[in-house]
C-alpha cells in the first residue's frame, strides 16, 4: 500500500462519514465533525518509537488545544502494525503514555484497526466492524467532551449493543456496500 497522507486521510473521512456517522455507530461524532472539530493526522513513522513519538506530540497538543479548534484526534499508521495483535498490544503502550503526560482523567484512547476483534468472537463476527477502520488508528478523546455527550444522549450504555443490531441488520454485504475498506477474508 502507497499512499500519500491526502489519501490516508480520505479514506479515513470516507469511513467516519459512511460508518461512523452514516450507520450511527457514534451519535456524539457529528457534531465535532461538522465543525471540524476533529484533527486527522497521519503518522510516517518507521518504527514503533517514531509513532510513539508522534503520540507524544498528538497529546500535547490536544490537551493545550481550545476544544473549540481541536475536540479530538485521530492518529493514523497507514503501514505500521498491520497485525491486529501487535496492534492491540500497542494500545496498552499508548495508554501508558497518556498516563506519562499526566493526563489520565483528560483523554482517553480507543482503538480501530482494519482487522479489529473483540475479545471472544469470530474474526469475520460482523460486530468486530463497529471498530474496523481502513487503518490502525488511535483516537484521542477528550474525557470532558466524552463526559458532556454521554449525558446528553439518554442511554448511553446501550449503544455498543445498538450497534451490533444495525451491523447485524447490515451484513457483510451491507458493509462492503458502503465503499469501504474490508479486509480480506480469513
Amino acid at each position: 500500500m502507497n499512499m500519500n497522507d491526502e489519501e490516508v486521510i480520505a479514506a479515513m473521512r470516507l469511513w467516519v462519514e459512511k460508518a461512523v456517522i452514516g450507520l450511527n455507530l457514534c451519535p456524539f461524532a457529528k457534531s465535532v465533525y461538522v465543525k471540524n472539530q476533529v484533527r486527522f493526522v497521519v503518522s510516517q513513522a518507521r518504527h514503533l518509537d517514531g509513532f510513539l513519538e508522534d503520540l507524544d506530540r498528538e497529546l500535547d497538543l490536544l490537551a493545550e488545544a481550545d476544544p473549540a479548534e481541536i475536540d479530538t484526534t485521530l492518529l493514523i499508521h497507514p503501514t505500521l502494525l498491520p497485525d491486529f495483535l501487535d496492534f492491540n498490544d500497542f494500545t496498552i503502550i499508548a495508554e501508558s503514555a497518556v498516563e506519562e503526560h499526566g493526563l489520565e482523567g483528560v483523554i482517553q484512547v480507543a482503538s480501530f484497526h482494519p482487522q479489529f476483534q473483540f475479545a471472544d468472537t469470530e474474526p469475520d463476527d460482523i460486530g468486530n466492524y463497529t471498530n474496523r477502520a481502513p487503518f490502525p488508528t488511535l483516537h484521542l478523546i477528550r474525557e470532558d467532551s466524552l463526559a458532556r455527550a454521554v449525558e446528553a444522549f439518554p442511554n448511553a450504555e446501550a449503544i455498543f449493543e445498538r450497534n451490533i443490531e444495525t451491523l447485524q441488520k447490515l451484513g457483510l454485504a451491507g458493509w462492503r456496500a458502503l465503499g469501504l475498506a474490508t479486509p480480506p477474508e480469513s
